[in-house]
């Protein structure tokens, strides 16, 4: 029975996760078919995860206050919803609003997901082994994504991409409601309505201001993150405990670059191959693969030298080898073939690959453990918050392929080389060793 439910409860993070990655290689398509420039392509990555980020934490205080059966449920309906109308939609602002659909879906699924699961296992050697499992299967879907897009991308078009989530979502919905116990409820905890008001808008017209250029777009996102944080320092049962917030403030900065660079490479290098090299949606997805392999077969390898070395360790080898993956695009001219963009490729799957568990460690291990919980949300948050910034930001400097593109590929290898060198450099004076 409980394998069951850890299969159904790992089928909603698998569509979370495959959502992260699997429209990429369906862009150039999208774009052709819904007339779409490189905006609003961005917007279609970023619809689902400017909204998975802002309500994450959100997601998880309903699962405390309604019961985590009833919001996994609803992230189900939302989700396969959502997919069914990204799959009808005829322009692209339907088709991001879909995308924010889904995204709320997501992240009523994250959470929940992890709850149910933890609630099921309640030894810890037993716990331990079923989110080893759940995190697997995330790895996996990111891995899947781009394979899978390209292939149903090349076979029948961009659209069946979001309909194959609909039968999925059933079946796993249909599961939930016969497998999951109800009654899970915690008293006392309360929405934080005054944060998400706050909070949703402060991303959004940040990532509105890198996409489209506008400086008064700026100016509204850092006046609504001011509001946040007053709100949250004021608010009884806040989204965002400070407190946890500024403790474990260094390790979520890494989570954040890490996916700033790490999500927003994965538009421009597939922009890259499909644009550029001119390679067929599937060739696209195959060509990734070197990033996105490591990433599941590294995921319990870096768990165990973790636990033997502490995070620290895995954390500086893993940023070390992305910045210098991401150095190499500096080398790239329009002569290059595959194998001058294998270094990037592996440095950055095998950096993230030994980063993304130690990372998690870091942000939770000295977090008393009835507050692992809300570390772990403000984590999770942090890196999806940093990969809708770096589709903005890495998308906006390559710009549309074309003549200027390579010199945009450039500048992104040095921005994001950079970035992981100061995270790195975080790393090393500011995370705890154990």
């Amino acid at each position: 029975m409980r394998s069951a439910l850890l299969v159904t409860m790992c089928a909603g993070m698998f569509l979370v996760q495959l959502d992260v990655t699997v429209v990429n290689v369906a862009l150039p398509a999208i774009g052709a078919g819904l007339h779409a420039g490189l905006a609003a392509q961005q917007w279609v990555v970023d619809g689902y995860s400017v909204v998975l980020a802002a309500f994450l934490l959100t997601g998880g205080a309903l699962g405390d206050v309604f019961g985590h059966r009833r919001v996994v449920l609803a992230g189900f309906g939302l989700f396969g919803a959502a997919s069914a109308v990204c799959g009808l939609a005829s322009s692209a602002p339907w088709l991001v609003a879909a995308r924010a659909g889904q995204g709320l879906g997501a992240a009523l699924l994250l959470p929940g997901t992890l709850a149910v699961i933890t609630n099921a296992y309640p030894r810890p050697a037993e716990r331990a082994r079923a989110l080893g499992i759940w995190a697997g299967v995330s790895a996996l879907a990111l891995s899947a994504g781009p394979v899978l897009g390209g292939a149903v991308v090349s076979a029948a078009g961009w659209r069946p991409v979001f309909w194959l989530n609909v039968p999925v979502v059933v079946a796993a919905a249909v599961a939930t409601r016969w497998l999951v116990p109800g009654g899970d409820r915690v008293r006392g905890r309360r929405v934080d309505v005054a944060g998400v008001a706050t909070a949703v808008p402060a991303l959004g017209a940040g990532v509105y201001a890198v996409i489209g250029g506008s400086v008064v777009a700026g100016l509204v996102a850092i006046a609504l993150l001011a509001a946040f944080l007053v709100v949250e320092r004021r608010s009884p049962d806040p989204m965002l405990p400070l407190d946890v917030a500024r403790r474990t403030a260094s390790p979520n900065f890494v989570a954040a670059s890490m996916n700033f660079v790490g999500i927003g490479a994965i538009l421009v290098l597939t922009l890259y191959l499909q644009g550029v090299r001119h390679a067929s949606a599937l060739a696209a997805g195959l060509a990734v693969l070197p990033l996105f392999g490591p990433l599941s077969v590294l995921a319990p390898v870096a768990g165990r030298l973790t636990g033997r070395f502490g995070p620290r360790p895995l954390m500086a080898a893993g940023l070390a080898l992305g910045a210098l993956g991401m150095l190499n695009l500096v080398l790239l001219n329009g002569n290059s073939g595959y194998a001058a963009l294998l270094p990037t490729l592996l440095g950055l799957g095998v950096g993230m690959g030994l980063l993304t568990t130690a990372v998690v460690t870091a942000a939770v291990g000295g977090i008393p453990p009835e507050r692992a919980g809300v570390a772990s949300g403000i984590n999770n948050t942090a890196r999806q918050a940093g990969g809708a910034l770096g589709v903005a930001v890495l998308g906006a400097l390559v710009g549309e392929p074309g003549g200027g593109f390579l010199a945009g590929l450039h500048e992104v290898g040095w921005v994001a080389g950079a970035l992981w060198l100061v995270a790195l450099g975080v790393t090393l004076t500011a995370v705890r060793t154990s």
